[in-house]
């Protein structure tokens, strides 16, 4: 993302994230040389968007927006954030931490966000502890594909083979072992093979429903942070 606003000659500083993020957003934000602006949430759980407005400034490379966030709710106003955030000449981020609620059920490029990362060791049946460790994979508008590390799998239509690219002049460079946590990466990918369309769609479905039986339950004997319908998680407090 800073690559991509430097080529333009914009200098851009801060990035914006909501309260209810991600932990490891605003940490991956700073270790970025970002500096980091909180964004409150409203009555409902979600991001405020007077608040947004007033913090999405010339200065501002973005919004880094987890969807669901930590309570386990879905921004509803995630088309006026797109408007708030893209009208000011920003990025919009979507961290995937909470896909498990979303799987087959939207597109996170259809919401409008520009930069996608997945949680392959959340959702994509290699949890934490369970054959781990952690994996991630980015996507990206097309706008931003040059900018991406390198190096590229690219494709030899004429050897019909597959081969390692380096070219991109505006690449950021390797950031990493390029193999990362490669069995971490077979296991999801046959995963989503075995899984199919449906199959994912039903992954998250049946979690959404869990979570609400869950919340329904529980109302018996906690108070919901926000009483209202949940995605893959709910979120309950003792305080009275």
């Amino acid at each position: 993302m800073r690559k991509y606003f430097v080529d333009r000659g914009d200098i851009r500083h801060k990035m914006l994230i909501p309260d209810s993020a991600h932990g490891t957003n605003p940490a991956s934000a700073a270790m970025g040389g970002f500096q980091v602006v909180e964004v409150k949430s409203n009555e409902k759980g979600t991001v405020d968007l007077g608040e947004l407005a007033k913090l999405m400034d010339k200065d501002t490379i973005g919004l880094m927006l987890t969807n669901p966030n930590t309570v386990g709710l879905f921004d509803e106003g995630i088309e006026e954030i797109e408007k708030i955030v893209h009208g000011k000449g920003g990025l919009l981020y979507y961290d995937g931490a909470n896909l498990n609620a979303s799987l087959g059920i939207i597109r996170p490029g259809d919401a409008g966000f520009d930069v996608v990362h997945l949680n392959l060791h959340k959702t994509f049946s290699t949890p934490h502890g369970g054959g781990g460790p952690g994996a991630g994979v980015i996507g990206v508008k097309k706008d931003l594909i040059p900018y991406l590390p390198t190096p590229n799998v690219a494709f030899n239509s004429d050897r019909k083979k597959y081969y390692l690219s380096d070219t991109g002049e505006k690449s950021i460079g390797m950031v990493r072992a390029f193999w990362s946590n490669f069995s971490v990466l077979v296991k999801t990918y046959v995963w989503i093979l075995s899984m199919g369309p449906d199959g994912l769609y039903n992954t998250s479905e049946t979690s959404i429903i869990n979570a609400n039986y869950v919340l329904a339950k529980l109302k018996k004997y906690y108070k919901p942070a926000y009483d209202r319908y949940c995605g893959h998680e709910c979120t309950v407090t003792g305080k009275e």
